[in-house]
């Protein structure tokens, strides 16, 4: 074979690589390396998964008949409470952007690390302290003001509001120093010949993403605080017994936890992006209006918070003019789902486990939203106001978006980042389980919300128990489905066969370095082209995978042409 490739070797030596260059503790504890950083975020975010997943299932169980099985009323509020604050708050929020976004915002680039990296550090340790000063204060006594800590409820309740409010403050800093360094990293260390329109999606939905971290949190930080003012001095702005409003804290709260739902979506987004042109062997449709898209949805993030408010006595001028906002943050959405599709029409498919956690993806997401339209109009959003559809409505777009994009991503650049393959048929195995849970749990509860079931509430009329009987059975299977998605994942890093360099036959800069890459990620200069060009990708062999060939050089002698190894021409 005379072929010339731009790297002789497709893994790294066991000892030459940045899981293994140095070991010990401290190596890790003090590393300024932004993957083992995204790694400790990964292993971090996923253990406050497990355990907001296991108090679901409490909290499912308990409402598998409607009188008490277990669960106390107020035993039942403090259970919904910290499943929904661990949830957004010590996952969603932070899953893609700081554990994703951490390994692969550099290698993405070309670059060596992110532009600060003791400040990386720093954000990560801040997590870290943040999650454990917000669940001790959380599990002490036990909290009952659900995930939003609604005034005024949460202005007079016995609870440790004012601990737990202090815990979100800190996580707020860690989520700002991240965005804040995506930012800086993205606009001054791109390579030469890397323009803004050669960069991969997944970085302009990162960049969207840092630009609301940065400008939103502060809104929350200010808001918890003065939260805690209010409890602690009594100042009166959202207890009413001392004239203070409590819609006021609704209008802070919102104001950043509307944009916030862009912080927890938008990086998933950035993530079908890749995986739909990778998987599919076949360049972007669309690409300048998915990268604009990712701009105007976190724009107009800034401008729809209303919507969650329209049961809270605005005038009417004033949700009208918030619904039709939030029917205009749909069209940037729609412009994504519609140019993921376009990309897949006649391209080279290949249903591997990635792109089935992307096509389960693209059914849940538009699921969850149009849901969310009879949540903007005004007429519909008033029966359905604090009921199970909006449960519903929520988790198809937030676990049935991020965390199903987040799943997707993971099983993509698992062979780059622990330079081991996972089990094909057991990854295929757990998306299905997942699938099948996922939409067994949560379409019911949209027939529930729609006869008049709120949400929140421990006991239910009997005439509810059968449909809350399916979306219980439904969560089991879904929590089964994660968990074997888990352990194909750890089985790979004991048994999995070596990765090569370019397993999928991607275009992007971080499958130019090998699997898992070196300290500095590269130990050559990267080639910089389209991000989404596949001419002159070749695919080599099982051990190798794909290799870029030279326009100039011979042509590799590939294997017979198959639909799972031709790709598409474009």
């Amino acid at each position: 074979m005379s072929a010339a490739v731009t790297h002789p070797t497709a893994m790294t030596p066991e000892s030459d690589n940045f899981l293994t260059n140095s070991r010990g503790f401290l190596s890790w504890a003090l590393t300024l390396d932004h993957k083992r950083i995204g790694l400790m975020y990964l292993v971090g975010v996923l253990s406050a998964f497990g355990l907001a997943g296991i108090l679901a299932l409490i909290l499912r169980a308990e409402l598998m008949t409607p009188t008490q099985m277990f669960l106390s009323n107020q035993q039942y509020n403090q259970v919904f409470t910290l499943h929904g604050a661990i949830m957004v708050f010590l996952f969603i929020i932070p899953s893609v952007p700081a554990a994703l976004g951490n390994f692969l915002v550099p290698i993405m680039l070309g670059a060596k690390d992110v532009a600060f990296p003791r400040l990386n550090l720093c954000s990560f340790y801040l997590w870290l302290v943040g999650a454990v000063f917000f669940l001790t204060a959380m599990l002490a006594t036990g909290l009952d003001t659900g995930w939003t800590f609604y005034a005024p409820y949460s202005t007079t309740t016995q609870g440790p509001v004012v601990a737990a409010t202090l815990g979100v403050f800190i996580l707020g800093f860690s989520s700002i120093f991240t965005g804040l360094n995506f930012i800086v990293t993205i606009n001054t260390m791109r390579p030469p010949g890397m323009t803004w329109f050669k960069m991969p999606l997944f970085l302009w939905a990162t960049y969207a993403t840092s630009i609301i971290q940065v400008l939103a949190t502060p809104v929350l930080g200010i808001t918890v605080l003065l939260l805690a003012a209010e409890r602690v001095l009594h100042i009166g702005i959202f207890d009413p017994q001392y004239n203070g409003d409590p819609v006021t804290y609704q209008h802070f709260f919102w104001f950043y936890s509307h944009p916030a739902v862009y912080i927890m979506i938008l990086p998933g987004m950035g993530i079908i992006s890749e995986l739909m042109s990778v998987h599919s062997h076949k360049s972007i449709f669309g690409y300048r209006f998915i990268a604009y898209s990712s701009i105007a949805i976190a724009l107009f993030g800034f401008l729809v918070w209303g919507h969650h408010m329209f049961t809270a006595g605005m005038a009417n001028v004033t949700t009208i003019i918030f619904s039709a906002l939030t029917f205009s943050v749909s069209i940037p959405s729609a412009i994504k789902v519609f140019n993921w599709l376009a990309t897949m029409y006649q391209g080279t498919v290949k249903l591997n486990t990635v792109m089935l956690y992307a096509l389960a993806f693209l059914f849940l997401f538009t699921i969850g939203g149009l849901t969310g339209l009879w949540l903007g109009a005004l007429s519909t959003d008033r029966p359905l106001h604090d009921t199970y559809f909006v449960v519903a409505h929520f988790h198809y777009v937030m676990v049935g978006g991020t965390l199903v994009g987040f799943l997707g991503g993971i099983f993509h650049w698992w062979p780059k980042m622990t330079g081991r393959m996972f089990n094909e048929l057991w990854g295929k195995i757990s998306c299905a389980i997942v699938f099948v849970g996922f939409n067994l749990t949560f379409l019911p509860q949209f027939i529930l919300g729609s006869r008049g079931m709120p949400r929140r509430y421990a006991r239910y009329v009997p005439e509810f128990q059968e449909l809350h009987q399916l979306s219980s059975i439904g969560a089991f299977i879904l929590g089964f489905g994660l968990f074997v998605a888990l352990g194909v994942l750890l089985h790979s890093l004991f048994r999995g066969r070596r990765a090569p360099m370019n397993p999928w036959g991607g275009a992007t800069l971080e499958w130019q370095c090998a699997s898992p890459p070196p300290y500095y990620n590269f130990k050559h200069p990267p080639r910089v082209n389209e991000p989404y060009d596949y001419t002159g990708l070749r695919y080599r062999d099982a051990e190798h995978g794909w290799e870029y060939v030279h326009p100039e050089s011979d042509k590799v002698s590939a294997p017979e042409a198959t639909p799972e190894t031709k790709p598409a021409s474009n």
